[in-house]
């Protein structure tokens, strides 16, 4: 018994159960919203169709982007909810840069992800250097960063419509995939790669499963905290820049909201709220599960209050087997 609850609790099998469960809702779905295409004609699934697939893709790309950053902070122990309003703050100071000032693209860019790594070295630092708790700290960042799309914006969308090339990179096809999901899959597999053969991951582990002891065997744990919150912000403005592609425009009241798609993507995937266990690859499954789920529900026409509340409940459902794993580890 004690070897089989070992093998439940590993993480691989964590990511084999995320993995599962997303054949399950894709094989479900696929085979409700099955129809015909004129009475008495051929049968197909809705839900399969080419486009709708294509959808499914550009929806996990920016959630997952977000999910992927958010997971190194959770890993540590910590949480950010200004994840939504810093992915906005990025494709402001984007269109800031690009449309407002006309400096070149890549200036614009670059200006993106600065603007959410530096969002997030703010956090890093409240929480390391000042002692707020993460969830106040973020808290604050939230609406700061709604404030300040707004006021930056003057409560108007800034528009890249006149901006040559700016669309495609989210929507531009490469070999039938948009681009902004070939972007999801490279700063997936970059944060895969920080988190399994840097420095910056192991002391990410460390810090979560234990503070004081990493702080005892002489990492210095406010640095680095300061650091991997930076990071994590550096992937929402590249959230900021693939949503405003899509969007062809930077809105600033959006990004409320988007943090607790992120958090479930992470936590479904099996990255603990406790600290010290996650994994990229889950991540990225998670990502997924949230995206087929909100989709299938949207064929279906289940009303949207209602898609609410089936994901509210599978993230209590995720945090409530967390929890059994570990007690029963």
């Amino acid at each position: 018994m004690p070897l089989l609850s070992n093998k439940l609790n590993s993480k691989a099998m964590q990511t084999v159960l995320a993995f599962a469960s997303l054949i399950l809702l894709i094989v479900l779905f696929a085979l409700i919203s099955i129809k015909e295409q004129y009475p008495g004609g051929p049968v197909y699934s809705a839900f399969l169709s080419g486009a709708n697939i294509v959808t499914i893709l550009q929806m996990t790309a920016v959630n997952g982007i977000l999910a992927v950053g958010i997971t190194f902070i959770i890993i540590t122990g910590g949480i950010d909810l200004s994840t939504g309003t810093v992915m906005t703050f990025g494709s402001v100071m984007a269109g800031v840069c690009i449309s407002m000032l006309g400096l070149p693209v890549v200036i614009g860019l670059l200006g993106a992800v600065l603007a959410g790594g530096l969002c997030g070295f703010v956090n890093g630092a409240s929480i390391a250097k000042l002692g707020l708790p993460p969830f106040i700290a973020t808290l604050g960042m939230l609406n700061v960063t709604k404030g300040l799309n707004l006021i930056v914006s003057k409560s108007k969308p800034i528009y890249f419509t006149q901006i040559p090339g700016f669309a495609d990179i989210a929507t531009k096809p490469i070999l039938g995939i948009p681009m902004g999901v070939l972007i999801f899959f490279a700063a997936a597999a970059l944060a895969a790669f920080i988190l399994s053969k840097t420095i910056i991951g192991r002391y990410c582990f460390a810090i979560g499963s234990n503070e004081e002891a990493a702080r005892l065997s002489g990492i210095n744990t406010a640095t680095w905290k300061i650091g991997i919150y930076s990071m994590s912000g550096a992937f929402f403005g590249i959230a900021g820049i693939v949503m405003a592609s899509r969007l062809s425009s930077a809105q600033p009241a959006l990004g409320p909201g988007y943090e607790m798609d992120a958090i479930a993507a992470a936590v479904i995937g099996g990255t603990s709220l406790s600290g010290g266990e996650g994994s990229i690859l889950g991540t990225v499954i998670g990502a997924f599960i949230i995206t087929v789920l909100t989709n299938g529900l949207r064929i279906l026409s289940v009303p949207q209050e209602w898609q609410l509340v089936v994901t509210g409940l599978i993230v209590i459902g995720a945090v409530y087997l967390d929890i059994v794993r570990r007690k029963i580890r």
